[in-house]
């Protein structure tokens, strides 16, 4: 009797982990869907040119006269002189992103698979 007692207690955990599980891969399954879908909006705009990402510049660009550029090559913000990114380079630094986000996504799934089994 006590070892079908241990046994039903242990399918019972079991279950409980596979709940558990289940429910962490949902969860991660939603974030890497949604992370995915964040992304191709985001390309989406640099395709369009509805979005353009710029970068601050060290020093002030100078014009053909020597004089410093204003801010025809891209913005002041705050002060500082920006550049606007060639929609291909930002495109690139989006994919880059991307993956890092998938990375850092699968990591956290499994960390949660560890937590969960050595619980």
């Amino acid at each position: 009797l006590a070892v079908v007692d241990w046994q039903n207690a242990e399918q019972a955990q079991r279950r409980a982990l596979e709940v558990r599980l289940h429910t962490n891969d949902t969860t991660i399954h939603k974030e890497l869907s949604d992370a995915q879908t964040a992304q191709a909006r985001l390309r989406d705009r640099l395709a369009t040119a509805d979005l353009r990402l710029s970068v601050l510049l060290a020093n002030s660009p100078a014009k053909r006269d020597g004089m410093p550029a204003g801010t025809d090559t891209g913005g002041v913000v705050h002060g500082s002189p920006r550049g606007e990114l060639d929609p291909a380079a930002a495109g690139r630094i989006v994919a880059i992103t991307d993956y890092g986000d998938q990375g850092l996504i699968a990591l956290k799934a499994c960390q949660a698979y560890l937590r969960e089994i050595a619980h």
